[in-house]
């Protein structure tokens, strides 16, 4: 029978149509593509289950009840043969950069059990999603461990399909974030060589809907395929088009002479909140185009009925998740809106450093001997300094930081809380939420000091008043950051004081 996906019709939304249910396992469920895998293969009519180290990492998503889990260990493969018993499709999706030095050997290992267990179980297939690299020439370390995991299963009796992305457009994606951060975070961007490196990005939607197809091609295909978008650009307008996408000032990226992945790779790490033991190998992968040379796919796995998203598309689903009722993104395209907003959006378990980095001061007190609205007669007095903090030559010098960052001034609006309503401004703040006698939410306006709220919430309850104190500071651009280190020495000094001097000016005036 010649290989094939089975089937003639596909949903909207880039799902197949399931012909012949699978029984699934998920290696690398936690990851950021099995996550996102896992849902779809249900969608699509499948009996999924799951082997993680950590089960209980999947207790916030939303379909861990309808899948089996397993507690497997690949560094030893405890478990794995029982995980793999009665499957008929294994996919790996997993991945050890994190694991620094080490990762190449470590996943040679895991793909080596993998393959052995495959065969024992009598699995019908393995499916694996590498990267795109060149056919010859030194590779980095990363692409060179990912062929080598992708030629391990090939080789294996076991028939197997290995899909070959460049970089993944999604929330959450490392690649993507790297890419977002730095747009973010720098208008002049230094960068090494591979910024004039070609790459063909590929979104994530995208990923999905090869991954669920393979499931049901049928005959041995034992092969790689390259998928892309046909979208090639340099890593230098990968940025830029971002930026534009974002609505961000243009950005500017000059080439330097730093050949050196290390050195580039620490610099990443520095500049954005991505790990270095992540940016390290996600660097030297830059080192080579990654661009698909082959298009042997589309005679396997016709694209997606919509067609395949631009890199244009997949930015404007990673970013603006809810805004199709705004029409920023397009209603011209012929899949599902929401099936597309759902594959790009972040989840529950994606690392902290996707997304916009919200840094927090959260603090939670008790006063037994105060009700809510004495507290809120304080609260409501933020132009009043000296009931705010009881250390003014602190509060001198960080009206003094504001004003040399740009904030709007303490004269600024009315003085106090009291008549005010939401979207005035009061002092250095404004008021974006309220509700009187019991929160208050205030942006600060200090320019080029990226978003800064503090919100105040009081709630009455038999042992006395709860009060909760939230500072959040979610940065955008170098300067921001500057600003932010420059007030953390106060910062650290008034906030733990903070809310005790409003609970004693409120006994004051009781």
């Amino acid at each position: 029978m010649r290989a094939g996906v089975t089937g003639e019709s596909q949903p909207e939304g880039g799902i197949p149509k399931v012909q012949h249910p699978r029984r699934v396992l998920v290696l690398g469920a936690t990851g950021y593509v099995g996550a996102r895998l896992v849902p779809r293969l249900l969608r699509a009519g499948h009996a999924v289950s799951v082997a993680v180290r950590s089960p209980e990492k999947l207790a916030e998503m939303p379909w861990s009840t309808d899948v089996t889990i397993f507690t497997v260990d690949l560094d030893d493969g405890d478990g794995l043969v029982e995980a793999m018993s009665g499957v008929d499709v294994v996919f790996y999706l997993v991945h050890s950069m994190n694991s620094g030095i080490v990762f190449e050997s470590r996943e040679t290992r895991s793909a080596s059990r993998v393959a052995s267990a495959a065969e024992f179980a009598h699995v019908n297939r393995i499916i694996y999603l590498g990267g795109l690299h060149p056919d010859s020439g030194e590779l980095s370390a990363h692409m060179r461990s990912r062929a080598h995991v992708g030629q391990i299963f090939i080789e294996a009796l076991v028939d197997a399909i290995v899909f070959q992305a460049g970089i993944i457009i999604g929330a959450g994606s490392a690649s993507f974030e790297m890419i977002r951060h730095l747009a973010t975070e720098l208008r002049w961007i230094p960068a090494p060589n591979w910024v004039s490196n070609r790459v063909e990005p590929l979104a994530i939607r995208d990923v999905l809907y090869y991954l669920v197809s393979a499931v049901e091609v049928l005959g041995r295909v034992n092969r790689s395929f390259d998928i892309g978008s046909g979208d090639v650009l340099t890593y230098a307008e990968v940025v830029k088009s971002f930026s534009r996408i974002a609505g961000l000032k243009p950005r500017h990226v000059f080439n330097l002479p730093i050949p050196a992945p290390l050195l580039s790779g620490l610099w990443v790490g520095l500049v954005t909140p991505l790990p270095l033991t992540l940016t390290l190998p996600l660097v030297q992968s830059l080192q080579e185009d990654a661009v698909a040379d082959e298009h042997a796919i589309d005679s396997l796995i016709p694209p997606p009925a919509a067609g395949l998203l631009t890199y244009e598309q997949a930015v404007e689903l990673a970013l603006f998740r809810a805004a199709e009722t705004e029409g920023a993104i397009g209603t011209d395209w012929e899949a599902d809106i929401d099936e597309l907003s759902e594959a790009a959006d972040s989840l529950p378990i994606d690392p902290h450093w996707a997304g916009s980095q919200l840094i927090e001061d959260d603090r939670a007190f008790v006063f037994p001997d105060l009700r809510a609205d004495q507290l809120w007669t304080i609260v409501a007095s933020i132009g009043w300094e000296r009931w705010w903090n009881s250390q003014p030559p602190a509060s001198k010098l960080r009206r003094l930081q504001d004003r040399i960052f740009g904030s709007a001034g303490p004269r600024r609006g009315p003085r106090f809380l009291t008549g005010v309503r939401e979207g005035d401004p009061i002092a250095c703040w404004t008021i974006v939420e309220m509700e009187p006698t019991s929160r208050v939410l205030l942006r600060a306006e200090i320019e080029h000091a990226g978003d800064i709220w503090l919100e105040f919430t009081m709630t009455d309850q038999a042992t006395g008043c709860s009060f909760r104190q939230r500072a959040m500071f979610n940065p955008s651009g170098v300067r921001s950051r500057i600003y932010w280190a420059a007030v953390t020495p106060l910062r650290r000094k008034i906030f733990p004081h903070l809310a005790q001097n409003i609970a004693k000016a409120a006994r004051r005036l009781t």
